[in-house]
């Protein structure tokens, strides 16, 4: 029996790493930010250099200033690229994704991802206010699967997040090709007049398209970036069974379509030894369309900390991962009945849901 004095000086300790883990279905939501609120939205992006400030993404192809400190401000428009949009656009194309350069405050250039057409293609532009410059376009098949999502990378190289092309099973085989860009985590360096491939990307050398990063996803929605360790996340989207979240690495495949989540899709059997399996997975019985979120890095839930938070459109539930490890199953959080589009991380590091139709919300801890 371990003596009464050490057992007593392990309890702060014991406290501590039962404190550090997130507590199963013990979370709420309120709203926050009452001026974020715009219908549509499918992504929100801290500005950088200004604590107070943000700008939300409306599908429809308007970006919104919105002031963070002042609930009663109304927001302002940012971009607006509607007149670039294609026509008659299905429900997952629009404007998908923005990124801020890292030299933001001196250049004022940023980076957005649309969908436009004749002919239907996904477009990554630089901008610096109006002015647009065409960095790449890459032709899409159908109208979904699009991904959308753009992250600068801690390396200043930016990434972008591709579906698979569309229609149902990746019908022209996109992902496992590396010969094309769809279904696929893109690196590129923008610090030329266009783009050019960094020379340590997996295929720069040649096997495939050198601006390739990982590959074998289906419909990435939403990548981020830990602001502490640098690891890059996605939740990919899956078919008709499971959703997915990956931790991505350099030159890795997640296994669409021959895989869906970490089940053989459309097989009795398949192979799994050239893929990397999800760091988690659900069916689903829990939902139908994953979000990728943040890993958690603020101050307001520390038994957060270190977790990767993320959501499903669908069913409104939240989860949370040990980021730390590969192992572990995830924690659900929280039934939110919100439709999550996305997650803000703001400059503290704390974490907030985007929801597409009811506005910007807070987690919040349950009331014991």
């Amino acid at each position: 029996m371990p003596h009464k004095a050490l057992l007593i000086a392990s309890l702060p300790l014991l406290a501590m790493l039962l404190a550090a883990c997130p507590r199963a279905n013990g979370y709420g939501t309120s709203v926050i930010f009452p001026s974020a609120s715009i219908d549509g939205a499918v992504g929100m992006y801290a500005i950088p250099g200004e604590d107070d400030a943000a700008v939300v993404l409306a599908q429809d192809g308007v970006a919104y200033r919105v002031n963070l400190a002042d609930g009663a401000s109304q927001p302002t428009v940012f971009l607006d690229v509607r007149n670039r949009l294609i026509a008659n656009p299905g429900n997952e194309e629009g404007l998908l994704g923005l990124a801020f350069a890292p030299d933001y405050s001196r250049s004022g250039q940023f980076y957005a991802h649309y969908t436009a057409g004749e002919p239907r293609r996904s477009v990554i532009s630089r901008f610096n206010g109006d002015q647009e410059q065409v960095v790449l376009e890459v032709p899409q098949p159908f109208a979904n699967h699009n991904g959308g999502a753009l992250a600068f990378g801690p390396d200043g190289m930016l990434y972008i997040a591709l579906g698979d092309g569309g229609s149902a099973g990746d019908p022209q085989g996109h992902a496992q090709n590396l010969n094309s860009l769809l279904g696929k985590i893109l690196r590129i360096d923008v610090s030329t007049s266009t783009y050019s491939i960094p020379t340590d990307n997996p295929f720069a050398g040649g096997g495939g398209r050198g601006e390739i990063w990982a590959y074998g996803l289906r419909n990435p929605w939403r990548i981020s970036f830990d602001r502490e360790t640098g690891q890059l996340w996605a939740g990919d989207v899956g078919q008709g069974a499971f959703e997915e979240v990956d931790r991505i690495v350099r030159g890795a495949n997640y296994g669409w379509n021959v895989l869906e989540g970490d089940a053989c899709y459309r097989a009795e059997s398949c192979d799994r030894s050239r893929s990397l399996p999800p760091r988690a997975a659900y069916s689903h019985d829990f939902g139908c369309s994953v979000t990728g979120g943040y890993v958690y890095r603020g101050d307001a839930l520390p038994e957060l900390r270190g977790w990767y938070v993320y959501g499903d459109y669908c069913s409104g539930r939240l989860w949370a991962i040990d980021a730390a490890t590969n192992e572990g199953a995830a924690i659900p959080l929280a039934d939110t009945g919100l439709a999550i589009t996305s997650f803000f991380e703001a400059s503290d590091g704390e974490i907030y849901i985007v929801s597409s139709d009811r506005g910007v919300f807070r987690i919040d801890p349950k009331q014991q």
